[in-house]
């Protein structure tokens, strides 16, 4: 048996395609989720971080600090299979969906907080001196700054988080890696592995592209 016959089965993927597929649509529904609602959490926690009474930002800094420190995988296992014992138990989308949205807030929130320590300090003055609400001044002179700074690593962010939706398999989710192990061994070849590899990449790879042009652009910009 030859190489093509083991791992590039023509065969077998076209068999298994609509299950792969299938899982295709639910690992980019739970990646697009947990990046909006990262993107969301991670502004308000840098926001709170920044601006918010001494109580809030320490609690506001070990949130951060915890959920960057932790492993996903953990965090998945923990919040799948330990809060049931608590009294709370989540579907396996909701405990990926939390478990992403949450590591991702929390990566989120340091690139936003260092994007708006990255506006130069005038800006906050001028803008106290035109009158401008704390609100204003927020969102209609710093944020609009700060997010040309921030664009690049956040785009690499959500990179990262569209690649740990593959851990989302171990909750059980039916995810495209979770299909294609399946499909693995209903087939005993290793041909669907390689076809969601070959997905991830196609799904990826552009946007690794991206991040490299947008932090050639802001380079160039910055000159």
């Amino acid at each position: 048996m030859s190489i093509f016959d083991t791992f590039l089965n023509w065969d077998v993927f076209v068999r298994v395609l609509p299950l792969l597929l299938s899982g295709l649509w639910v690992t980019f529904t739970l990646g697009i989720l947990a990046i909006i609602l990262g993107l969301a959490g991670g502004l308000l926690l840098a926001l709170l971080r920044l601006y918010s009474p001494t109580p809030v930002r320490q609690i506001t800094i070990a949130f951060i600090d915890v959920f960057r420190a932790i492993p996903i995988l953990v965090l998945l296992v923990v919040v799948y299979y330990a809060l049931p014992f608590m009294g709370l138990r989540l579907s396996p989308f909701a405990a990926a969906a939390s478990s992403l949205s949450f590591v991702s807030a929390a990566y989120s929130a340091e690139i936003f907080r260092a994007g708006i320590q990255a506006v130069a300090k005038g800006q906050f003055e001028a803008a106290r001196a035109l009158s401008l609400s704390p609100f204003r001044t927020m969102t209609d002179v710093i944020l609009p700054q700060a997010i040309r700074v921030v664009i690049p690593p956040i785009t690499s962010n959500a990179i990262n988080v569209m690649k740990d939706t593959a851990l989302a398999s171990v909750v059980a989710m039916p995810d495209l890696l979770k299909q294609a192990t399946q499909a693995q061994a209903l087939t005993a070849n290793p041909t669907p592995l390689i076809g969601a590899a070959v997905i991830y990449l196609i799904i990826l790879l552009p946007l690794v592209r991206l991040v490299a042009l947008l932090e050639k652009r802001m380079s160039a910009g910055n000159r």
